[in-house]
């Protein structure tokens, strides 16, 4: 695919992260403050179910009312539109169930059913804009020959994307069926106050992590803007395994926060989970700089993204940010404070905004990854300063900024100032290595002797 067409998808697919989590607003982080407390546990379930069903509806009734300017304000043709409100509906169906699952400690169906979705979306790709093509061509006529339009290649994208969410939609549906059907009106009331300072949060994320492709498309020159996006987008994928540990590390560890509140002295838990999450992150951290050059011949592979190389760096530390955010926002969580995740949020949101606007012109896209990354870092400065003051946690800060600035230093070295040489990267990746085994020898004996004496018993 074309960088110019992959460019236009992003834009689209930027809208969508914005309103994923509108259609949310917040009621995942509400179903696990308020499925942990309550006695009640299916009246939360079935609330929930409700309340997202019935808002959902609304959207969908209200979109296709008002489909022609929907489809203006976005910039989205109307032949792509009604499928992105269906995958847009169909997701957040599922968004009670899976966190149910989360929240009933059943990592592995959860695993699963995410993968598998990841898997038809990827393998149906696969098969609409690779195979099919060739298969025709081979053989223009018979059934396949039906299928395959050409000049088709984002519209496939989406249909994959509807059909993937459609099959998660269906192995999901079983919350929905087993349910009561019971709604409290004062439990959800109690709900949504706690879940919109979430949603306004959750917002301003997205502001953080997509709205730099929309700004870039506009502010760009507009015969390289939409291959521009392609390009960052493209190269913005190579940070994908800081996300998905980030990602995989949140989604175990928040029902964890909330189960362990009311134990007694959970911060010295929680000061360890974020001291294994530093750890572990500055490994992947070095580890993706230095094989920057290998990834992208795995992920990006086209060399005409190659351009934007430059910024995975940046966007890698960027993911690093926010995961140790999401670690230190535990205290507004568990406090009831989500206001204060909110704030800071929004403000990460107006300095994404506002570099943007100023500096795309001078600097393209290196300065919509130094937004996200000055975004993320002042996130992540507040959620400690603000924890500080309303839920002390003792962090190890000594131990926790030598590995960052460590990680980060070697980063800049190997990709920087030795241009991703492999070899000065693998010197370093082991010097860090073998440091942090020196200095985490004793605790990473503690953890896997422990778990091997549980195995024994």
């Amino acid at each position: 695919m074309a960088p110019g067409l992959y460019g236009k998808v992003s834009v689209i697919f930027a809208w969508f992260a914005i309103f994923n989590v509108i259609l949310a607003y917040g009621m995942e982080t509400a179903f696990f403050r308020f499925y942990n407390k309550s006695k009640e546990k299916d009246t939360v379930v079935s609330t929930s179910l409700i309340s997202i069903l019935g808002t959902t509806g609304i959207f969908i009734c209200i979109a296709f009312l008002f489909f022609g300017s929907l489809s203006q304000v976005l910039e989205v043709d109307k032949k792509y539109l009604g499928y992105v409100l269906s995958i847009l509906a169909l997701d957040a169906l599922v968004v009670i169930p899976f966190a149910w699952l989360r929240a009933n400690e059943k990592p592995m169906r959860y695993a699963v059913i995410k993968i598998l979705n990841v898997v038809i979306n990827l393998g149906l790709n696969v098969f609409f804009l690779f195979h099919l093509p060739k298969l025709v061509s081979e053989n223009g006529e018979g059934f396949l020959s039906g299928v395959y339009k050409p000049n088709f290649q984002i519209s496939y994208i989406f249909i994959s994307n509807v059909i993937a969410s459609s099959v998660t939609f269906l192995l999901m549906s079983e919350l929905y069926r087993k349910t009561k059907w019971i709604f409290d009106k004062a439990l959800w009331k109690r709900m949504m106050q706690y879940a919109m300072p979430v949603m306004v949060a959750g917002i301003a994320f997205s502001i953080n992590e997509v709205f730099d492709r929309i700004l870039l498309e506009k502010l760009l020159p507009e015969d390289v803007s939409q291959a521009k996006v392609g390009m960052y987008s493209a190269c913005y994928k190579i940070a994908l395994f800081m996300t998905l540990f980030a990602t995989a590390f949140r989604m175990g560890i928040e029902p964890f926060f909330f189960s362990h509140s009311n134990s007694e002295n959970p911060q010295k838990a929680y000061a360890q989970i974020t001291n294994y999450f530093v750890v572990l992150g500055s490994i992947i951290l070095l580890g993706v700089v230095v094989y920057a050059d290998v990834l992208k011949t795995l992920i990006v592979r086209d060399p005409a993204y190659w351009e934007a190389m430059s910024i995975v760096p940046i966007i890698v530390l960027a993911s690093f940010f926010l995961g140790i955010y999401h670690n230190l926002s535990v205290w507004y969580k568990v406090t009831d404070r989500t206001k204060y995740g909110a704030y800071i949020s929004m403000i990460g949101a107006v300095l994404t905004i506002v570099i943007n606007l100023v500096f795309i012109e001078y600097f393209g896209y290196m300065a919509s990854a130094v937004a996200t990354l000055v975004a993320y870092g002042t996130m992540m400065c507040l959620s400690f300063y603000f924890g500080r003051m309303y839920y002390p946690i003792p962090y190890n800060f000594r131990k926790i900024g030598f590995y960052l600035l460590l990680s980060i230093s070697f980063s800049a070295i190997s990709f920087y100032a030795f241009d991703r040489n492999l070899i000065v990267g693998n010197i370093l990746l082991a010097i860090f290595l073998g440091v942090l085994y020196k200095l985490e020898n004793d605790n990473l004996k503690k953890v896997f002797l422990k778990d091997g004496n549980k195995n024994n018993k």
